[in-house]
């Protein structure tokens, strides 16, 4: 499995290959050249390291905007608040790779962090999941759901693959509608026309979850386009301002927080 990333962009993984396919969807956009921290996100598919906060306040976080830089066998960016780093290396079957993450900050500090990777599959993709994991609706899927949206809520709870009886494992064809989801446990994978892709993050002592992105020409307004994320997070929200005690992860007396991402081919089904 081999893996391509663009240090002078985020960091962004640029490119997933593995067995004669690429994984990771891309799309044109000139404007990622010119950002700075704060701005609005630019999609440019792939893979981004979205931390401290994935929706809120900055924009898909603080790391995709800002220059890496190499140090040693891996790389590094410095926001104001932490530095997060980031090694790889294959896996012992030579079908994958290990990502291998550190965040040093003050002891204290909550963050969530998603490898916010849009994915090029089919309509016939499926995404497995732990059968009754709970999972969590955001808003952007109220229309799609059989009953009202309380005024203010940040979600609704309900159980994988079906959660308020809107079914998830399978993106399938666009048809105007946009769901994001995040549901509890660390893996998860994807199956598309005989391929399998799967993913696990494990981080001790830290909430883990998997988010979907359901992007089937719903998002943004005016300018819609399809776009099917599958990311492996920290936390269990999309904005840290909406994290509850148990919602996001937590920097120790130790100062770092360490997790481990694993993206290798094949099926890894909980």
């Amino acid at each position: 499995m081999d893996v391509v990333t663009d240090l002078a962009h985020g960091g962004r993984w640029t490119s997933l290959w593995h067995g004669g396919r690429e994984w990771l969807w891309w799309r044109e956009d000139t404007g990622r050249d010119g950002v700075a921290p704060g701005d609005t996100f630019v999609d440019a598919g792939g893979l981004e390291e979205c931390v401290p906060t994935v929706r809120g306040t900055p924009d898909h976080g603080d790391a995709w905007s800002r220059a890496w830089t190499r140090e040693g066998a891996g790389a590094r960016v410095r926001c104001e608040r932490f530095t997060l780093s980031r090694e790889f290396s294959a896996t012992a079957d030579g079908d994958g790779v290990h990502a291998d993450y550190v965040l040093s900050a003050e002891p204290g500090f909550r963050f969530l962090w998603a490898a916010h990777a849009l994915l090029d599959l089919s309509e016939q993709a499926v995404v497995g999941a732990r059968r009754g994991a709970p999972t969590r609706l955001f808003p952007e899927a109220a229309p799609l759901v059989d009953r009202p949206w309380p005024d203010g809520a940040p979600w609704l709870e309900g159980t994988w693959p079906a959660p308020l009886g809107l079914r998830l494992d399978r993106f399938g064809p666009d048809d105007g509608t946009a769901a994001g989801a995040v549901v509890a446990g660390g893996r998860c994978c994807v199956h598309d026309a005989g391929d399998r892709l799967s993913f696990a993050v494990e981080a001790d002592g830290q909430p883990v979850s998997v988010a979907l992105w359901r992007n089937l020409g719903g998002f943004p307004a005016g300018r819609p386009y399809r776009s099917t994320g599958v990311e492996p997070m920290l936390g269990r929200v999309f904005d840290l301002a909406d994290a509850g005690p148990d919602d996001a992860a937590r920097v120790g007396a130790s100062g770092e927080v360490r997790w481990r991402l694993t993206v290798r081919a094949g099926c890894d089904c909980p």
